[in-house]
C-alpha cells in the first residue's frame, strides 16, 4: 500500500493530482494546505473513489509546521512513498514596484517550502530506500515572464533543486523530478477577457489551454512505477507553447 502527501492540495491542480493518484492506484492520500478544514471537499472525492484519505495542516515555509505535518504523517502510515511539492503563490509585478515582502512571500512558499518538505520526508524515505518526489514547476521557471520575477526565479529555482536532489538521493533509489505546466484553465484564467486569452491560445501549437488533469497525470505517471528508471528531468506540459 502506498501513501502520498500532496502540498497546497484543497482546490485546483493539488486536488487534481490527489484524485489522478487514487484512481492510478495509491491507497493513501494525504491532502496538505494551510487550513485543514479547506481539505474537506478534496477529501471526499478521494474517498469517492475508494481510497483512505486524510487532511493535514501545513505551512510549508515554516519549518515546525512541516516536521510536525510530517511526524503525524508517519505515525497515520508508517511511511511515505510519494510526495509532490505543489503548494505555490504569485505576487506578480514589474520587478521596479515589486517589494521585497512580495518577492519573499513567493520565494518562500514556492523555493523554500519544497526545501523544507523535501528535507522533511526523505529522512524516512532514505531508510526505506525507497521514494519518488514530484516538483510542480512552471514554464516561466524555463523561458522567464515579465511581470513576474519572483515567480520565474521561484520556479527556475525549484527546477534546478529538482536535479540536485535527484543526484544527491538517486543512491537511496529515491526519485525527484518536475512538472513545468504552461497555461492551464483555472480561477485565475477564467476571469481572463477574450481577447487575452485569444493572444494566449496564438502561442500555443495545441490551441488550447491546459487542463489540471493534464498536469494531474503527468504528475501520476512520474511518482508510478512506470516511471522507474526516470529521475532529475523536467517534464513539460505546456501544449507546444515551448520546445527547448
Amino acid at each position: 500500500m502506498k501513501t502520498a502527501v500532496v502540498t497546497g492540495s484543497a482546490r485546483g491542480i493539488g486536488c487534481a493530482i490527489c484524485e489522478q493518484l487514487a484512481i492510478d492506484g495509491v491507497d493513501n492520500i494525504v491532502v496538505c494546505d494551510l487550513n485543514a478544514e479547506w481539505c474537506n471537499e478534496t477529501v471526499e472525492a478521494i474517498k469517492a473513489l475508494g481510497k483512505n484519505a486524510i487532511a493535514v495542516e501545513m505551512n510549508v515555509a515554516d519549518s515546525a509546521s512541516v516536521e510536525g505535518a510530517v511526524a503525524e504523517i508517519i505515525e497515520k502510515f508508517g511511511k511515505i512513498d510519494i510526495c509532490v511539492n505543489n503548494a505555490g503563490i504569485t505576487r506578480d509585478g514589474l520587478l521596479m514596484r515589486m517589494s521585497e515582502d512580495d518577492w519573499d512571500s513567493v520565494l518562500d512558499i514556492n523555493l523554500k517550502g519544497a526545501y523544507l518538505v523535501t528535507k522533511a520526508v526523505t529522512k524516512h524515505m532514505m531508510r526505506a530506500r525507497s521514494g519518488a518526489i514530484v516538483n510542480i514547476a512552471s514554464i516561466v521557471g524555463i523561458m522567464g515572464n515579465a511581470g513576474q520575477c519572483n515567480y520565474s526565479a521561484s520556479k527556475g529555482g525549484l527546477i534546478a533543486f529538482t536535479k540536485s536532489c535527484a543526484r544527491e538521493f538517486a543512491g537511496r533509489n529515491i526519485r525527484v523530478n518536475a512538472v513545468a505546466p504552461g497555461f492551464i484553465q483555472s480561477k485565475m484564467t477564467d476571469v481572463l477577457s477574450d481577447e487575452v486569452k485569444s493572444k494566449m491560445m496564438a502561442n500555443i501549437p495545441m490551441n488550447r489551454l491546459g487542463q489540471p488533469s493534464d498536469v494531474a497525470q503527468a504528475v501520476s505517471f512520474l511518482a508510478g512505477d512506470n516511471s522507474g528508471y526516470i529521475t532529475g528531468q523536467v517534464l513539460s506540459v505546456n501544449g507546444g507553447m515551448l520546445m527547448p
